[in-house]
């Protein structure tokens, strides 16, 4: 590489997800021969993102206050909460327009063999926030995986005993499927189609 600059920037480009060798010096490159001010824009938003950016006190939903946009919004319906893995299933729930009900973040799903248990996750806060009152159903939505229906599971035995509807997606989401790659129509549908949690363990066994 003729710059150690240059090098450097592929280096720290090639550590993102998806990016290999080839695209981060094509990124670099493009940084490099565009406006300056574009780079320092995308330096001061990256930033920004680290030290700015925090988690919502309710929902754990990324937010710029302590309480996020959803949370603070007299508009949603309150007595419904939905559950989902992380900020991307929120967001593919949410560009749906299906749902206008409130959402708990677990932070991940259960997974022994990568080491991520019960108390690993976001789920002594929803308890609270059934226990709080108000809340009238939970909506699983949680990846068509073993990894997410262990999650399901657990967290209904976990509620059973509380006065809450738990329910979970139809299955129009395709088993072994991530919500953030299924096309809006059908997570909306299989949204407003939901059935109880019972039912559907039934159903699938």
């Amino acid at each position: 590489m003729p710059s150690k600059y240059v090098q450097e920037a592929v280096n720290a480009l090639s550590r993102l997800p998806g990016i290999g060798k080839k695209s981060a010096l094509r990124l670099a490159l493009h940084l490099l021969k565009g406006e300056e001010r574009e780079a320092e824009f995308l330096g001061e938003a990256l930033i920004k993102l680290r030290k700015e950016t925090q988690y919502c006190n309710t929902c754990h939903n990324l937010s710029d206050q302590e309480e996020c946009e959803i949370c603070a919004n007299p508009l949603r319906d309150d007595a419904i909460l939905c559950v989902v893995e992380d900020v991307r299933d929120f967001l593919a729930i949410e560009n749906t327009g299906q749902y206008k009900g409130l959402y708990h973040i677990l932070g991940g799903v259960i997974s022994p063999m990568e080491g991520v248990n019960p108390m690993d996750l976001n789920i002594t806060s929803l308890i609270e926030r059934i226990e709080g009152g108000g809340i009238k159903e939970i909506i699983l939505a949680l990846p068509t995986t073993v990894e997410g229906d262990t999650t399901s599971y657990y967290l209904y035995k976990r509620l059973q005993k509380m006065n809450v509807e738990v329910t979970t997606i139809a299955r129009g989401v395709a088993i072994g499927d991530d919500l953030e790659y299924t096309d809006e129509v059908t997570l909306g549908r299989s949204i407003r189609f939901r059935v109880p949690y019972k039912e559907s363990s039934k159903s699938s066994s």
